[in-house]
């Protein structure tokens, strides 16, 4: 009884696969590891919804992975430009999609695609080149798609410019780390490329204070600070070097700051008077996001984002207000490490690796869309995010792998910071925007 009872199972589940060409037998995938829904054809196949109907007849179907690269990806010769394939799209388990990246240059390798341009003439590597990112599930066909521009500009300074290039970097506790800031100078520095630096914290402004001439590595990085505080927070005994914790934004003044009647403003205009010798900067980055979205949900995240943009557009139209011509990038958000090992060490059990990362990619998508194609006003994305390596480029130590054991475990031990090496990444892609453009060759 049990052999035709075995048969029949047999038979029923052959029938299944021959009427039905993408059906897997569910017992098939049970002793393989995987859950029945996540076997079925549904939830592996998710195409964008923008694709016309597949070559079997299958309806496309939304694109749930949310893959995206931002309109360019700026590179410098002689400096590695990388893809990091896991910042680019939302997936709880990414190993689960094979990559294939479609460009002329470059190597993809297992976790990123990656190139260092050449100044060989005979290469043609300056100017731009066409990237393509596929996503493939396990039956090889593709999932969603993204492409991009890679613009390479020449590294080298043609001829020494009459007047040093001024950048303001305006941020968070990633800036106030100060290591981006001064791995922008190093590069100026081996390009014999003249860069000042403005701002009132930093290594520079800190020197200052103790008699050195305020030059080297400055600029407004508050940790903790979010946009809103940039452009609303007002504290008239403490601001331009204050603690951080206390202190009121660099760009607010009042003119008599006693009168308690008196309004507090923006006021980069006599900002620049003080740090800059009355001069506009010549470029501008702002790196936020982190702090303003940090706690939010799934439910709150647009909301959040919509205050944030609030406050941003309210700084970029201050600094616009004194020189149109000012450059100004947007530094799209950080990715986090790429562990929950990370959060934890940080935050316990109050944040998770997968919200936080949720809430990243929302602001992604925000940004993209927000300040997009905004190039004529003089805005740019920079997509430094896609350079930082989220696992060997976060903090991390060796430990046991529990309490029984003598084995021991590299850990990652900060969820939102880079160590040294991510904070030089970051820098790489913050030259090679600034390097661009043709008026710094």
């Amino acid at each position: 009884m049990k052999v035709y009872l075995r048969v029949f199972l047999f038979l029923t589940l052959l029938l299944n696969c021959q009427c039905s060409p993408t059906a897997i037998p569910l017992g098939i995938a049970a002793a393989e590891g995987e859950n029945e829904q996540a076997s079925t054809p549904s939830q592996l196949v998710i195409l964008d919804s923008d694709q016309t109907e597949s070559a079997d007849g299958e309806k496309p179907r939304p694109n749930a992975l949310r893959l995206i690269l931002p309109p360019v990806i700026y590179a410098l010769t002689d400096l590695e430009t990388n893809v990091y394939f896991d910042n680019t799209f939302l997936a709880l388990n990414p190993d689960n999609y094979g990559v294939d990246v479609v460009c002329a240059r470059g190597a993809q390798q297992n976790e990123r695609w990656t190139w260092k341009p050449s100044t060989d003439p005979q290469k043609k590597d300056l100017g731009e080149h066409s990237f393509t990112l596929e996503l493939r599930d396990d039956t090889n066909r593709v999932v969603t798609s993204a492409t991009t521009l890679i613009r390479v500009a020449n590294r080298s300074v043609d001829a020494p410019l009459e007047k040093p290039v001024t950048l303001l970097i305006i941020g968070d506790s990633l800036t106030n780390a100060s290591v981006y800031s001064q791995q922008v100078l190093d590069l100026a520095n081996e390009d014999q490329l003249p860069l000042k630096l403005i701002g009132t914290r930093g290594p520079g402004a800190e020197a200052q204070e103790g008699g050195g001439d305020g030059l080297g590595n400055r600029h407004e990085g508050y940790g903790g600070w979010t946009a809103e505080r940039f452009a609303t927070k007002y504290n008239a005994g403490i601001a331009r070097g204050g603690p951080y914790k206390e202190c009121g934004s660099p760009f607010i003044y009042k003119d008599e700051p006693k009168n308690e009647e008196e309004a507090p403003k923006l006021d980069f205009a006599r900002y620049c008077a003080e740090f800059n010798e009355g001069n506009a900067p010549d470029f501008v980055t702002i790196l936020l996001g982190c702090n303003d979205t940090f706690n939010a949900t799934d439910e709150s995240i647009d909301e959040r984002i919509d205050i944030m943009f609030a406050h941003y557009e309210t700084l970029v139209a201050m600094i616009h207000a004194l020189n149109p011509q000012t450059r100004i990038g947007a530094i799209l958000p950080m990715p986090p490490a790429a562990t929950q090992e990370a959060f934890g060490a940080n935050y316990g059990s109050g944040q998770t690796r997968w919200q936080y990362l949720r809430n990243q990619h929302r602001v992604l998508e925000r940004m993209l869309e927000t300040f997009g194609n905004r190039e004529g006003e003089n805005l740019f994305l920079l997509p430094a995010w896609l350079n930082l390596d989220p696992v060997h480029g976060f903090p991390s130590h060796t430990e046991k792998a529990h309490a029984r054991t003598e084995t021991e475990v590299v850990r990652q031990i900060n969820g939102v910071h880079p160590s040294a090496e991510g904070y030089r990444q970051l820098g790489d892609s913050l030259y090679a925007w600034l390097r661009s453009f043709d008026d710094q060759e």
